[in-house]
């Protein structure tokens, strides 16, 4: 089988070709995005794979079925850039990612929350210019603070197990209730309350239409002035302009992100010689008190080679008509 690896980086190529000796796929590396102009580059192939940032609308998906491709293999948890009922109609199976490396993520949330805390970024740049000042650092105890999840699943459950060892009381909101995070003594309320008594929020759930700009001005508003807020999951979770209005006034304390709602335009590229076009995430860039990471939660080699190890599993088993528990449509 020929498959058409979109959006593909040097790292991508070297897990994929490591864990394809396995399966002996004919592999088709590609730079680009997957978009309505470089759709036709998928010709010959039966399977295209597919990252974050790869636009698979209805319009594209009659287009892939033309080509013949049967089947969309995800290298991500998130499918909210694939129109799966669409695909559904065309009969090409779409299959994901779901937990890569929960670590990964979690760690990364909770090292943008001790960051953010303890002024690392900023000390680390005084100290190369041989500032050794301590004003501007000061932090706060992790421990005896309440932090809010948002989406307990596998990566919100490992994110409550480290923050437990800290010595955190733990808030939770999620649809389904997780036995795992209510052993690490988590405690599920409502988001009005986790809004209103959490010091730091996290989030973890998917981005659908029901969860898009969760985090919006009513949101903001419910919280404790000077929470900090992080966000290594989707970022159409946070709607980027009340989170803006939110650090001017004070209400936003501290800002993590991996992800940003309008990254597609930016984050995975360099793009260091050009000038920045989007203003809105010029304006998060001149706040002293945001960290933002260009969607690297998830980029360690444990995560890397899960993913193209799976991706490539689930590719074999739907094509072969057995079971594959990551099925999206």
């Amino acid at each position: 089988m020929v498959i058409s690896v979109f959006s593909a980086k040097p790292y991508d190529r070297s897990f994929f070709e490591e864990a394809n000796k396995n399966f002996g796929f004919t592999l088709n590396f590609l730079e680009t995005h997957l978009t309505a102009v470089t759709v036709s580059l998928a010709q010959g192939s039966e399977a295209v794979c597919l990252f974050v940032n790869d636009r698979c609308d209805a319009e594209i998906l009659r287009r892939l079925h033309d080509l013949g491709i049967k089947f969309i293999a995800l290298r991500c948890a998130g499918y909210n850039n694939v129109d799966t009922k669409t695909a559904a109609e065309f009969g090409i199976n779409v299959v994901r990612v779901p937990a890569y490396s929960p670590n990964a993520v979690a760690e990364h949330a909770v090292a943008l929350m001790l960051t953010l805390n303890r002024k690392i970024h900023k000390a680390y740049n005084r100290v190369r210019e041989e500032n050794f000042s301590l004003s501007g650092l000061l932090g706060f105890d992790m421990h005896g603070k309440t932090v809010g999840i948002i989406g307990t699943g596998k990566i919100g459950q490992t994110v409550a197990k480290i923050l437990s060892g800290f010595g955190c009381k733990l808030l939770g909101y999620d649809v389904f209730q997780s036995k795992e995070a209510l052993d690490f003594g988590l405690e599920y309320v409502t988001l009005p309350e986790l809004y209103k008594h959490s010091d730091i929020i996290t989030l973890h759930c998917p981005l659908l239409p029901e969860t898009r700009h969760l985090i919006n001005n009513q949101a903001l508003k419910g919280m404790k002035n000077g929470v900090m807020l992080i966000n290594t999951s989707r970022g159409g979770l946070i709607d980027t302009k009340s989170a803006i209005a939110a650090l001017k006034t004070g209400k936003l304390g501290y800002l993590g992100l991996d992800v940003y709602e309008e990254e597609e335009a930016l984050f995975f590229e360099d793009a260091s010689d050009r000038i920045l076009q989007d203003d809105l995430f010029a304006r998060l860039l001149t706040f002293n008190n945001v960290l933002i990471t260009g969607h690297q939660a998830f980029f360690t080699d444990t995560a890397l080679k899960n993913i193209a190890e799976t991706t490539l599993q689930n590719i074999q088993d739907i094509a072969a008509c057995t079971h594959c528990p990551n099925t999206v449509c």
